[in-house]
């Protein structure tokens, strides 16, 4: 029965008046439109006329109006789940993985907003996995030191910790996590070993979305530290990442098929890429970071193979590398993969004895020999303005650009690069199959 004023009964009925002397019916749910707002009510109150319509207690008929009041409170409450309530043991050694996993899904189940909490103390976890989609909110709040395994059948996996199909999501705390890579770097030798063993990502984000990783530690990872893939506006900040500059495929942030990628204050030492962007990925914005060592901040390796090598709209701003093997890069592969990389602005950047400081390389072969063909990705519109400092090399600048898409439309503005040679010989520049223009002082001598 509608009543005209947004009323919704059920069929359960007693007499009541409702302002004309309607009957209605109680114990079951009444739902009110008033002014704009949904009000519920429920069980036997006061109607218009003072007959009894609708229960306004918190108690009222057991899952009417006190129910819906509770919701309304929860939606606006953030509850902790302890990871100690559901077992975890911090001796170092215990495997918590059962206790992280059971406080999550209860935690995923709050209409709040959650926080898994782990408080301080060192705890051993094996590979987990955190699903979504949640009913709220969730923070994994790690305030302890999260200690990898290092047993072999432990650790051949693709992930440590993997956090899939969430939105609204924050992990912080000021925490750490120990990849315990030294145990695992020796079984990485897949530039010999085509069947090499799988080594696991510390962390991972797949199919994210309105994510914040803020004021945490990783440390030795033993493959890449930070993977993103099939996400969306996620962000990181304050964070520290590190592992020896000799760890192979330590990469700190790593990216693909992701969009409204933001990386700022945040300080990456490790064996491999500072940040990677491979592709599909799009709208990102780096700034204020410090890379080294490491092989510097890269686009690729794109165009192996495939037509979907695309990457658009990157901003490297505010940087500084020190002792990396490579400063700003983009890299592919001379196969036939197919692709376009644009937009790309790299401003305000501060080089401090880099080996490659400003390098595209369209015939990539990390392991020789290589088959190779020219590079059907196409590289334009990237702009290089205001990048000064010290070169590791005699050759500052590289653009080794494809025979069949040479570059183009590239832009060299006020780039201080110095080198001191033993001969006092400067830096130089070093370009095949490019287009653009220089602006502004160059050094070295612009071959643009």
């Amino acid at each position: 029965m509608d009543f005209g004023l947004g009323g919704v009964v059920g069929r359960e009925t007693v007499r009541a008046y409702f302002g004309f002397g309607f009957i209605i019916p109680a114990r079951q749910k009444v739902v009110m439109e008033c002014s704009g707002r949904g009000e519920e009510l429920c069980g036997v109150g006061k109607g218009f006329g003072g007959n009894e319509i609708g229960a306004t207690s918190e108690e009222g008929c057991g899952g009417g109006m006190g129910s819906t009041i509770k919701e309304w409170k929860a939606q606006g409450q953030t509850k902790d789940f302890n990871v100690k309530n559901y077992g975890a043991i911090a001796d170092g050694s215990t495997d918590n993985s059962k206790a992280f996993l059971k406080a999550w899904k209860e935690a995923c189940e709050w209409t709040g907003r959650a926080r898994v909490w782990i408080p301080i103390g060192t705890y051993r976890v094996n590979s987990v996995k955190f699903e979504g989609p949640c009913k709220g909110p969730i923070a994994f709040v790690i305030k302890g030191y999260l200690k990898a395994p290092t047993e072999p059948s432990l650790f051949i996996t693709q992930n440590w910790i993997n956090f899939r199909y969430i939105n609204n999501l924050t992990v912080s705390g000021g925490g750490v996590l120990d990849g315990q890579g030294k145990e695992a770097w020796t079984y990485n030798d897949c530039n010999k070993n085509p069947n090499c063993p799988s080594l696991p990502t510390t962390m991972r984000f797949d199919f994210v979305t309105n994510a914040w990783v803020h004021h945490l530690r990783s440390i030795n990872s033993k493959n890449t530290h930070f993977v993103v893939f099939g996400c969306v506006e996620v962000k990181f900040t304050n964070t520290r990442i590190s592992a020896p500059a000799d760890s192979p495929n330590t990469d700190g942030i790593k990216m693909a098929n992701s969009r409204g990628i933001k990386i700022q204050q945040t300080t990456i030492r490790t064996g491999d890429d500072c940040i990677a962007m491979l592709a599909g990925t799009r709208h990102v914005r780096i700034f204020n970071v410090t890379c080294g060592p490491g092989h510097g901040i890269s686009i690729g390796s794109l165009g192996k193979d495939g037509d979907q090598n695309d990457l658009f709209d990157i901003r490297v701003r505010n940087c500084s590398f020190h002792n990396t093997s490579d400063g700003i890069r983009i890299k592919t592969w001379a196969s036939p993969g197919i692709g376009k990389v644009s937009a790309l602005i790299y401003e305000d950047i501060f080089m401090n004895q880099v080996g490659n400081p400003i390098i595209i390389d369209q015939e990539y072969c990390p392991y020789p020999p290589c088959k190779t063909q020219p590079s059907r990705v196409q590289i334009s519109n990237v702009t290089y303005r205001n990048i000064w400092g010290y070169s590791g090399s005699k050759v500052a600048v590289t653009f080794r650009c494809s025979q069949s898409t040479p570059c183009r439309d590239l832009v060299m503005e006020n780039i201080n690069l110095h080198y001191h040679g033993r001969d006092g010989e400067g830096s130089t520049a070093l370009c095949n199959n490019v287009k653009g223009e220089s602006l502004g002082p160059q050094n070295p001598a612009s071959c643009i």
